[in-house]
């Protein structure tokens, strides 16, 4: 009999008997609740032995029985009051301990999260998906779906979800779309290393949502709370269900700010600050300009991460500003890098380390930020470096640039689109999903091992457009995905190292080494990220022009054409 701990106050278990009491009460439960009606197994103790051997050791007993795959509203409603009424910790067993998990889940839906319900469900190795719509719908049986039905729902209005609508709606007009994403605004995310820089005025990176959905795509302005792979159907905050034939799934990823201790708390003052947000990045320049002389630190958390490059392009870009000012031999900066290289692809690493000598900037391998004490202007490190044991260290900061962790969103590492590591499980070549054929997906959120960056999602878009189409056709995937990303390095105020690569780190450069060496800073390659990649995005990837983002063709079994 194995014990799964739920929360403090409450585990479950598969069926017990009287002779597992003892070690019940040496585990420190101070009693039981019964969810297993009499009689549904031959080898299976009464309620009653169970009671009674319970009572003699003076632990408390409840019998909530419930008949399996029929929870009522009701019976969630008792085993809720039974836990509150009962001294804890409790320990609730059925036969499998499913049953029971359901009720607790049930129980909490008016109190607690649905992500954070189904994810502690999923740790204890119990599935909510069949209550999911319950749960969201606090806990009661939803008694009118109302549902909506689109030949293709998109999950995400971001750079991946708007541009894959726009060019499904360029193959197949009478299409019926809806995009399913919350937010107002939109943001040219790439866009935010150079408000970091003085480079772009923060509004010249943002929209209104409104305004970039596709002409005749539906525009469903709601959070999503749940995935029905099963029946088709995205569930939404407050139960309202959407229905689809094909769905996309891209809604980015979550940056995990509270995944640093005291980072919250500190955001946007005490130097503190970081690009990967839209209020957050003209901070990163008032800190540069204001800083004349101390310690500045760029932190860049473990793999994956959006725009693997980001980090270290708010150090270089700083420091060119020091170095111009002059006052760059009075600074000390420091990378504090969770992994163990500067960049992941080696053929951009000399040119890199040349920018690191210029600027006189320490590398710090294996260190990952745990904690911001801002006031003390004090940061703590894990340091985990090969062959050594692991250590913490503390290192003082005038000014410090955070890349904070990240993570898939909560409702997508909780569902069953998810792989273990809780990324959308997609073959890394058609997008589609592995286990359910009428899915995709794109952007930060799927884990195919290419870089996150919005110019991987400008390939993609057409990839699954090509591909959702020729399924609704009856054919065969038609559009290869051939791992391309680009992370435009901006090493100095006038100057780029334009890493393109593909599945590999193949180099993968759009233009001829005569026009932009991708492996060199050229002023070119800065160009390029100022003034012809923002309207690129806006005018042309976000309405459907594949302009050089023609999907490669899958021309027979496992082979790629151009």
């Amino acid at each position: 009999m194995d014990f799964k701990t739920l929360t403090d106050r409450l585990s479950v278990s598969g069926q017990i008997s009287a002779d597992d009491l003892p070690r019940i009460k040496d585990a420190g439960f101070r009693a039981i609740i019964c969810n297993r009606p009499d009689g549904e197994g031959n080898d299976q103790p009464t309620f009653e032995e169970i009671e009674r051997s319970a009572v003699e050791l003076g632990l408390e007993a409840r019998y909530l029985p419930v008949t399996s795959g029929m929870v009522e509203d009701s019976q969630a409603d008792a085993f809720g009051r039974a836990l509150n009424e009962l001294p804890g910790p409790v320990l609730a067993y059925c036969r499998s301990g499913m049953r029971s998990t359901t009720l607790w889940s049930l129980s909490h839906a008016k109190d607690m999260d649905p992500t954070r319900i189904l994810a502690t469900a999923k740790a204890a190795g119990y599935d909510m998906g069949g209550v999911v719509r319950r749960i969201v719908n606090g806990g009661k049986t939803p008694t009118d779906s109302g549902d909506a039905k689109f030949d293709v729902v998109i999950v995400g209005g971001g750079a991946g979800g708007i541009s894959v609508a726009s060019s499904l709606k360029s193959r197949m007009r009478d299409l019926n779309i809806a995009v399913i994403d919350p937010a107002d605004i939109h943001y040219y995310q790439p866009g935010w290393t150079m408000v970091g820089a003085g480079v772009f005025d923060p509004t010249t990176t943002a929209r209104t949502m409104g305004s970039l959905i596709p002409k005749g795509v539906h525009w469903i302005k709601a959070a999503v709370a749940a995935f029905e792979p099963g029946n088709n159907a995205v569930i939404l905050d407050g139960c309202r269900v959407v229905k689809y034939d094909r769905l996309i799934v891209c809604p980015g990823l979550k940056l995990d700010w509270h995944a640093v201790d005291g980072l919250v708390d500190t955001l946007g003052k005490n130097g503190v600050t970081s690009n990967y947000r839209y209020d957050l990045a003209p901070y990163t320049w008032e800190l540069v300009q204001g800083l004349r002389k101390g310690r500045a630190l760029f932190t860049q958390p473990p793999m994956p991460i959006k725009c693997a490059g980001a980090p270290q392009k708010a150090m270089y870009l700083s420091g060119d500003h020091w170095w111009r000012e002059e006052v760059l031999g009075n600074i000390d900066i420091q990378f504090m890098n969770a992994g163990g290289v500067l960049f992941g692809v080696k053929d951009y690493v000399p040119a890199l380390m040349d920018y690191v000598r210029k600027y006189d900037a320490k590398l710090n391998f294996f260190h990952n930020l745990v904690a911001i004490d801002g006031p003390a202007k004090k940061a703590t490190f894990a340091v985990k470096e090969p062959e050594q044991e692991p250590r913490t260290i503390e290192v003082e900061f005038d000014m410090i640039h955070v890349c904070p962790p990240q993570t898939a969103p909560d409702f997508i590492r909780v569902s069953p689109l998810s792989d273990a590591a809780g990324w959308v499980d997609v073959d890394q070549i058609t997008l589609r999903h592995k286990s359910f054929d009428n899915i995709w997906s794109l952007g930060d959120v799927m884990n195919a091992p290419n870089a996150k960056t919005a110019a991987a999602a400008r390939m993609q878009a057409p990839v699954v457009a090509a591909n959702v189409t020729a399924d609704i056709l009856g054919g065969n995937p038609q559009g290869a995905y051939n791992g391309y990303g680009s992370c435009p390095l901006t090493v100095e105020r006038g100057k780029i190292v334009l890493a393109e690569f593909g599945y590999g780190g193949t180099l993968m450069p759009s233009f001829p080494k005569w026009v932009i060496d991708g492996t060199r800073p050229t002023r070119a390659a800065w160009l390029l990220k100022e003034m012809l990649l923002p309207p690129v995005y806006w005018g042309a990837m976000l309405k459907g022009r594949e302009w050089m983002a023609k999907p490669e063709k899958i021309t027979g079994e496992g082979t790629v054409s151009a």
